[in-house]
């Protein structure tokens, strides 16, 4: 009887400890109701003269999406270093607002997600990202050519956890894939209408190798704790579409498109989530798929193409009518 009486003991102390555990988890994952912030990922010259400046952002939900057009929530402004001290826009001259930032945001970590070049003369003007994704909260990244934030690729790579977070010194010198987009960058689409899209990806110095390392196969390794602080992802050439502007929801794609974003939870149809296997490319490097569209209206696709540690984007503007 004492025996039974403190294995039951022990069995509601391990309910009691999952429990506990389970509602820890619970608070560390907020699916929604947090904020997403735009992120400053740094810069590099350009062979021109001028600079390349990088942005991305964090939507800290793990479910919920946001959709926030350019305009007073949405906006870049270019201001002299240390001039913005008031947080309203009412001062802010908007017609540079738009910089072909992103107005549908998916959740979690979308870094090194689009590009701005700044003329040659910047100096020490700041390039400022503001995004309100919640009415009672407003935030700002502030592009900068302080020597700080100056990346290379090997830096981009490191950041998004590419090749299983290598340090290899080849990656500085890594060139990001060439995407042919087949078609024009401009259709016109039905509502319901399915339409093909088609690209090309070639990754020209095959860097990083695509891995035979065998992706996580037991529970004790799909399920293990995070060893790094950044979220890593194998290395091999890979592409998929995510909704640049416009409700993702009413765009469907076929075949269901990777995730974009470092999604880490398992079984999440992202590089970044065990226990992913990054796919071979299909034959002659030609990846098609089909999207419809269920609401009228205008959105960008964007087409991401990686070879798991530098991108390059196409955009494809569609028009949907009913």
């Amino acid at each position: 009887m004492k025996y039974r009486s403190a294995r039951l003991l022990s069995v509601i102390f391990l309910i009691f400890a999952v429990a506990t555990l389970a509602v820890a988890q619970e608070r560390r994952m907020v699916l929604s109701g947090e904020i997403a912030s735009p992120a400053y990922e740094g810069w590099w010259p350009n062979e021109d003269g001028t600079f390349k400046l990088f942005f991305g952002y964090m939507n800290s939900n793990w479910e919920q999406e946001f959709d926030i057009d350019v305009g007073p929530q949405n906006y870049f402004s270019v201001v002299e270093a240390g001039e913005l001290d008031d947080l309203s826009t009412d001062a802010y001259d908007f017609s540079q607002a738009d910089r072909g930032q992103p107005t549908h945001f998916y959740p979690r970590r979308n870094p090194f997600l689009f590009t701005i070049d700044v003329p040659a003369d910047f100096g020490e003007k700041e390039l400022v990202w503001t995004l309100q994704s919640k009415a009672s909260h407003l935030a700002r990244a502030y592009g900068t050519l302080k020597a700080d934030y100056r990346i290379d690729p090997q830096v981009i790579s490191t950041e998004v956890g590419g090749a299983f977070g290598s340090l290899d010194e080849r990656l500085r010198t890594n060139i990001s894939p060439e995407l042919t987009l087949e078609g024009e960058a401009f259709r016109s689409v039905r509502v319901g209408q399915p339409l093909d899209l088609a690209v090309t990806v070639i990754d020209p110095d095959n860097l990083p190798a695509r891995s035979n390392r065998p992706p996580p196969s037991t529970p004790a390794q799909i399920y293990r704790p995070p060893q790094s602080i950044v979220a890593s992802s194998g290395p091999g050439e890979r592409f998929s579409w995510m909704v640049y502007r416009g409700p993702a929801k009413n765009a469907s794609f076929v075949p269901v498109q990777m995730k974009t974003y470092t999604d880490t939870r398992v079984y999440s149809n992202s590089a970044w989530s065990p226990p992913f296997t990054i796919p071979e490319p299909p034959e002659n490097n030609r990846w098609t798929a089909t999207v419809t569209f269920d609401q009228p209206g205008e959105y960008v696709l964007r087409g991401v193409a990686s070879d798991g540690s530098m991108f390059t984007y196409q955009n494809v503007n569609v028009t949907v009518t009913r």
